[in-house]
């Protein structure tokens, strides 16, 4: 088995637990902020922390004991940029609520039978490679600089807080993911939603096991095999290409993740009998989908990740640019749907960010 065919298998097989999520439990981004904001139910916004803590607590012990090397990922590569975290999580955000999904959303309602989630889907590719090697990329390094980094601490929160207080990487990283896992647990109705409680849990260990896959093939194999684990910006812009025939064979961890998704979403949907074919008959609707998508390519590319690159696959390494970035994301999300929702002017959504954010994590539920 050749290194790409392995880290394929890494991808595809972790990959369809993600898929899976979408559908049985219907983990999504955007979905999770909309129960919390207008349907008085926290139960999938509390997966995030849940499935969070759980990939920062595998990977750090895989870290501590030489089974994923993660030092060199692109989370913990570059210095933190906060203008580029802050600006593109906004526009990812935003292009998320615009869209009506982010990447691996998307992917989801592909595997769904969702035909309108083909174009989301190819537009962020498109938008991605524009941003990272095409006519934007210029733009982009020029406004948004990126620095190799000369020490770990300038890039990990672990890392950080063991240079200033001597506090062991492993323990600064357990005690992240105790704090992380801590709200979904003292929530008494999410953890009545064994399902969800059971899926955060496989979200979380999905990620640690590309972390591992991938280390283990780069570290066993003898060509270059970067460390990676799960995201959906520039991996549908690399399955694109890969399938024009316009960058080498098809493969890789990326391409993995994403077939992975769809099939464990196609899988998922025929489970739960919801599969369907669904098309867009509304001309202004995909206007602002294909918007949408734009801005949630360009957004990943200068954030170095998405909703689920920066929020489980960067904080499970505890990088200083995933809370940022995630938190970044979810207030554009928020202005997003103020926006999409209730109308509201540009300036009324900053003003009005500050009053939603406690209906996000707040106790106030309405009645099942």
């Amino acid at each position: 088995m050749s290194e790409t065919l392995a880290v394929t298998l890494v991808g595809f097989a972790s990959g369809i637990v993600l898929g899976l999520a979408s559908r049985i439990p219907r983990f999504c981004t955007l979905g999770a902020i909309e129960d919390a904001l207008y349907g008085g139910n926290r139960d999938r916004i509390m997966m995030w922390p849940m499935a969070i803590g759980t990939a920062v607590a595998a990977t750090a012990l895989l870290t501590a004991f030489g089974l994923a090397a993660v030092e060199g990922t692109v989370y913990l590569r570059f210095e933190f940029s906060l203008s580029a975290s802050v600006v593109g999580g906004l526009m990812f955000g935003v292009g998320m609520a615009l869209a009506g999904n982010c990447g691996f959303g998307a992917l989801a309602r592909v595997g769904g039978g969702d035909i309108r989630s083909v174009l989301i889907v190819l537009t962020i590719g498109i938008a991605a490679y524009m941003a990272a090697v095409g006519p934007l990329a210029e733009l982009r390094t020029a406004l948004f600089p990126r620095q190799h980094i000369t020490r770990l601490a300038d890039s990990s929160i672990a890392a950080q807080l063991e240079d200033l207080m001597g506090i062991p990487a492993l323990y600064v990283s357990l005690a992240a993911a105790v704090l992380l896992i801590a709200p979904a647990l003292t929530d008494p109705h999410f953890i009545r939603n064994r399902s969800a409680v059971l899926w955060s849990v496989l979200i979380g260990l999905s990620c640690a096991a590309a972390w591992l896959g991938t280390t283990y093939v780069a570290q066993n194999g003898f060509d270059p095999i970067p460390v990676e684990s799960h995201s959906f910006t520039m991996p549908l812009g690399e399955l694109l290409l890969q399938m024009m025939g316009a960058n080498g064979d098809l493969g890789g961890f990326s391409v993995g993740s994403v077939l992975g998704v769809v099939s464990g979403a196609w899988i998922g949907a025929r489970v739960r009998h919801q599969f369907r074919w669904e098309a867009c008959d509304d001309p202004g609707e995909l206007r602002r989908q294909i918007f949408g998508a734009a801005l949630m390519g360009i957004g990943g590319v200068i954030a170095l990740g998405c909703s689920v690159g920066q929020g489980i696959s960067a904080f499970s390494v505890l990088a200083l640019s995933a809370p940022v970035t995630l938190l970044s994301i979810a207030l554009g999300a928020v202005l997003g749907l103020r926006y999409l929702v209730e109308g509201r002017s540009p300036f009324e959504l900053v003003l009005t960010f500050f009053a939603a954010v406690p209906h996000l994590f707040g106790k106030k539920r309405r009645p099942d």
